[in-house]
């Protein structure tokens, strides 16, 4: 199935990561940033929007991306960065235990979350929701990997709308 966007170059802070590896497979432009290698995440940020618009890239997708964008990163690619998360935001916001935490909680239901990146953490505009209900005896890996699953169908759906979004729109670069 022809998706209608391409990836033209990935940015990652893991080099084992599904990201690294697509981008290795298919001789996709790859930037390993590990925080390690920066004074600080300013830096990273700089060094990595610098690579990713050098590359032409319009849409940023953050996918299992861990870390959070600075003001320069959020400033190059305004209203351009999208990111999944693994709960029905605005529910278990902020982190990356959000499995976790749906599942203390006692909650019936949590689900996935496409939505625009703005500076305010996990609070942009939603794009698309898939709700995942917690069933019985579930653990912490049973209800993630259903949730990754959900991230999964969404995904895809998200960047659709922000393609057609960043198609109407004068601003593309």
């Amino acid at each position: 199935m022809r998706l209608g966007f391409d990836v033209v170059a990935v940015a990652t802070n893991r080099p084992s990561s599904g990201g690294a590896t697509f981008a290795r497979e298919r001789g996709i432009p790859l930037a390993e940033l590990s925080q390690r290698s920066f004074a600080s995440a300013e830096e990273r940020d700089v060094a990595m929007r610098d690579f990713l618009l050098g590359h032409g890239v319009e849409l940023v997708v953050d996918a299992g991306y861990d870390r959070i964008h600075t003001q320069p990163f959020l400033e190059a690619f305004a209203d351009r960065i999208i990111n999944v998360h693994p709960s029905l935001l605005p529910e278990f916001a902020g982190g990356m235990d959000a499995v976790e935490q749906a599942l203390a909680s006692g909650t019936r239901r949590t689900g996935a979350t496409v939505h625009v990146v703005t500076a305010e953490l996990d609070a942009g505009p939603i794009l698309v929701q898939e709700a995942v209900p917690i069933l019985e005896g579930d653990t912490v890996e049973t209800l993630r990997q259903r949730v990754h699953e959900a991230e999964y169908r969404i995904l895809p759906q998200g960047i659709r709308l922000m393609e057609a979004r960043l198609a109407g729109s004068s601003t593309v670069r």
